[in-house]
């Protein structure tokens, strides 16, 4: 009888811990969020809170109190189901041979076997397979941003001039800044009463600011901005790389300064000025070279081509004059004109083994014939200079600043639009677990 009862009390004990147990994962797999036909589960949001509380530790950045933090990492979660589900409309996919070298390619980049990557993704405590789908994920919301915004965006000459012109005005173009940014947003076609809502709100966290608190932490807390959990940290921008709406006010803050409330269609906007660099001349190597370009096809061999350009190169040597031989024997139809001459190039300009033995060689020594996708050459540089290539420069810099800028604002009020058109539920409770 003794057995039996001390039967009964183990198995009713098993029973209870098997019940709290079962009941602690239905808890934790309970939906916190629905985005339109899918749903987000408590799992995937405590998994998601972990991950960025150890990143920002890692970073030596504030982590935000756990309601909060859970709220900003629920809503990028949101976020990314929409793309996902908008990309899978599209037929946005990435297989897995992408993937894999896509994998492959940021180990390299940290000088890194593959084994040995997947090694550091373990000891730093990083599910391998949950890795490799978020970059699946990353790869796919860029390739639907591409498409959806990216791919739309134009710059013209006259939008180059203006900006160039505003820069001028406004201080050095190649200046850099690194702002704070907090965001209080105003949906899409907010009423009245909501715009006031939110510009009371702003001047209220404004206030916060003057009167001492620390803006990382308002920005995890208060704004509504993709950089929230990162203390609104934009990161280093040039002065053409700043949002439209802040290239007027940030020129003349000085480091430290906080904005008031700047009004735009997403919102009212607070600003710091967390650290400022002032910009530098763009000087740049150039090479004044010549060439004589033969290509092979079903007459000549490749072994025949580069038999012709070791002769040229010989007469050239024994005193041939390098431009007659161009006109006379170069495919290259628009250079052989002028004997072979190139101009005056840079980096970036020409393909690059062509630049590697322009960058190499010595004044006035003709090379060894190489090749390039064009065919075979020989090369000669007749001058060498440094050139002061700040004015083109500058406008080159300004076409990819306007793009950049105008991505980073379109971008920002698709994410919000989609947001809004989307139907989301959000089914927290009111206290979350820290």
């Amino acid at each position: 009888m003794k057995h039996s009862l001390k039967t009964l009390l183990a198995s009713a004990t098993l029973l209870l811990c098997s019940t709290s147990s079962y009941a602690a994962a239905i808890e934790l797999d309970r939906i916190v969020a629905v985005v339109n036909e899918s749903a987000i589960s408590a799992t995937a949001l405590a998994e998601e809170i972990s991950s960025i509380k150890a990143q920002l530790l890692r970073q030596g950045s504030p982590v935000p109190p756990a309601a909060i933090l859970e709220k900003q990492v629920l809503e990028r979660l949101i976020s990314l189901e929409l793309q996902l589900q908008l990309a899978k409309a599209n037929n946005i996919i990435v297989d897995e041979d992408s993937l894999n070298r896509a994998v492959s390619s940021i180990a390299e980049q940290n000088r890194l076997t593959l084994p040995q990557f997947m090694d550091v993704l373990k000891r730093d405590g990083y599910d391998y397979g949950k890795f490799r789908e978020n970059i699946r994920h990353e790869i796919i919301t860029t390739r639907l941003r591409q498409r959806q915004v990216d791919n739309r965006i134009t710059i013209s000459e006259v939008e180059i001039d203006q900006f160039l012109a505003q820069q001028k005005n406004n201080g050095s173009a190649n200046d850099e800044y690194r702002l704070g940014h907090i965001l209080v947003a105003v949906p899409e076609a907010a009423s009245a009463a909501q715009i006031q809502s939110a510009r009371k709100q702003a001047n209220a966290v404004y206030q916060r600011l003057q009167q001492g608190e620390n803006f990382q932490e308002l920005a995890q807390s208060a704004s509504a901005s993709q950089t929230a959990l990162s203390g609104g940290d934009l990161g280093w921008r040039k002065a053409g790389q700043l949002p439209t709406l802040f290239a007027d006010a940030v020129p003349s803050m000085a480091m430290g300064d906080v904005s008031q409330p700047i009004r735009s269609p997403s919102g009212f906007h607070i600003i710091k000025l967390l650290e400022k660099k002032g910009g530098e001349r763009h000087i740049i190597t150039q090479h004044h070279a010549r060439h004589i370009l033969l290509q092979p096809n079903e007459l000549i061999s490749v072994e025949e081509v580069k038999h012709r350009l070791k002769e040229l190169k010989e007469r050239i040597e024994a005193g041939a004059d390098f431009g007659e031989l161009a006109k006379a024997n170069s495919a290259d139809k628009a250079s052989a004109i002028e004997g072979g001459d190139l101009g005056w190039a840079g980096q970036g300009q020409m393909v690059p083994t062509f630049e590697n033995i322009m960058n190499t060689i010595d004044i006035n020594t003709i090379s060894e014939p190489f090749e390039t996708q064009f065919g075979w050459h020989i090369l000669q540089v007749t001058e060498r200079r440094e050139h002061d290539n700040t004015e083109t420069f500058q406008r080159e810099n300004a076409r990819q600043q306007l793009v950049e800028r105008k991505v980073a604002e379109e971008q920002d009020l698709w994410l919000r639009r989609l947001r809004e058109e989307a139907y989301v539920d959000i089914r927290l409770k009111q206290e979350p677990a820290s």
